[in-house]
């Protein structure tokens, strides 16, 4: 279908500019774009024409998605996530009517890399359903030197800037969008609070990282590291056994006790996003009084992952894509949830307290194919919240959707264009 046929319908994306921007490149190319905003944020974000309002009642969307559908004989649906309930009703509608359904993600090698799929993510991720026979066999073609994966994340700072001033903005507007119900417990003030508390309380939180990872690093000892996640996002919330952290902590913990080596010690390191709504440290000083373990037991308030990493034994995680930080690095690996890396070539199955006791090491030669296929289909050079790393994204990602094959079908057949070099957004 050439792109003059091709009519598009965004929802709601990262916090920034991302799909004003990439909408206008649609439109250079032809097509027809819409954006439905559900907020005040959305509307400062989408400053240009194709903008429409919703604010009517949550009950009311699916019949006035569907409407939109009809109305502007809509073709592909653009969404970040599919899990949040407006977004998950919408692409069902889209299922029903045979409308491309383009999903963005945060990258699952990230942090200089976005993930872009068709149909769903994470848990709804095509790759749920291929095994690494298959991404091996769709390689036979291609033999390029990647990137190793950085360990920083890109853009934290543009990201939490945007979030502030996104969730700002929901606030000002409450008035004109009274039925609007964020896809989070929190209110609409008590997200731009946090976001903006973490913005003020950064140096604080650096300088108390920084003397927490020194102690582990110095320490001497032989450590696990367990790496968590936000409470609230969609791969926890959606695609894990877990009702809530707490539950996760206290599991491995219990796994600890039982099965490490009496010298080992426990790592839990935060999420670099990790704004205080659930309360880590005590929890985690908790329950390790509760076993014994009150000395063994560390905790570190988000920041660069490679640090601990490099020095680990093995890592554990519910389903977060850091876990694949540490499988490059072949370190043991366990994680609960589904997850798009668990593979049995190398992720383990072992129970917890096995696993702490002797981790199987993974297959770094299957992952290596696996991560090889990921860059060269759904992972894609650039960032959402930074200007330079949207530049390098906008520069492969408008060609893919505009694609009659999506990523992982357009390398199998040969139609997959060269990926873009990660020197780009450095």
């Amino acid at each position: 279908m050439p792109p003059t046929d091709r009519h598009f319908l965004f929802l709601q994306g990262p916090h920034g500019p991302w799909f004003h921007r990439l909408a206008g490149l649609l439109r250079a190319a032809g097509a027809r774009v819409w954006r439905v905003g559900f907020n005040l944020g959305d509307r400062i974000f989408w400053p240009g024409p194709g903008y429409v309002a919703f604010d009517g009642p949550q009950a009311d969307w699916p019949a006035a998605c569907a409407a939109l559908f009809d109305q502007h004989a809509i073709t592909d649906l653009v969404l970040y996530g599919d899990t949040r309930p407006i977004h998950a009703r919408a692409v069902a509608l889209a299922r029903q009517a045979g409308i491309t359904v383009h999903v963005f993600e945060e990258g699952y090698l990230r942090p200089y890399w976005v993930t872009y799929e068709r149909g769903g993510a994470n848990g709804h991720s095509k790759l749920m359903g291929l095994s690494v026979a298959d991404m091996q066999a769709a390689l036979v073609r291609v033999d390029l030197d990647l990137p190793d994966a950085p360990a920083t994340w890109g853009d934290m700072r543009q990201h939490m800037f945007w979030g502030a001033l996104y969730h700002g903005c929901v606030a000002l507007g409450f008035g004109a969008y009274r039925n609007f119900r964020p896809h989070r417990a929190l209110t609409v003030g008590q997200e731009f609070r946090l976001y903006l508390k973490r913005l003020v309380l950064m140096p604080f939180h650096r300088l108390e990282r920084r003397i927490a990872t020194a102690r582990i690093r110095q320490g001497g000892f032989p450590y696990h590291l367990a790496i968590l996640q936000l409470e609230h996002d969609a791969s926890f919330r959606d695609h894990s056994p877990f009702a809530s952290m707490t539950e996760f902590l206290a599991i491995v913990i219990e796994g600890f006790a039982t099965g490490a080596p009496a010298h080992h010690h426990l790592v839990f390191k935060a999420h670099p996003l990790e704004d205080g709504r659930v309360p880590l440290s005590p929890q985690i000083r908790r329950l390790a009084a509760e076993r014994g373990l009150a000395d063994r037991v560390h905790f570190v308030r988000g920041g660069k992952l490679a640090q601990l990493l490099n020095d680990a034994r093995s890592a554990v995680t519910v389903n977060s894509t850091a876990g694949q930080q540490a499988l490059w690095r072949g370190l043991p690996l366990r994680n609960f949830g589904a997850a798009v890396y668990a593979k049995p070539e190398f992720v383990s199955s072992q129970p917890l307290e096995a696993f702490f006791a002797a981790p199987e090491r993974p297959d770094t030669r299957a992952y290596r194919d696996y991560r090889r296929f990921l860059l060269e289909t759904s992972q894609v050079v650039g960032g959402f919240y930074s200007a330079r790393g949207r530049r390098a994204l906008l520069r492969q990602v408008a060609d893919m959707m505009l694609s009659a094959d999506d990523p992982y079908q357009a390398l199998t057949s040969g139609k997959a264009a060269p990926r873009q070099q990660l020197r780009l957004v450095r």
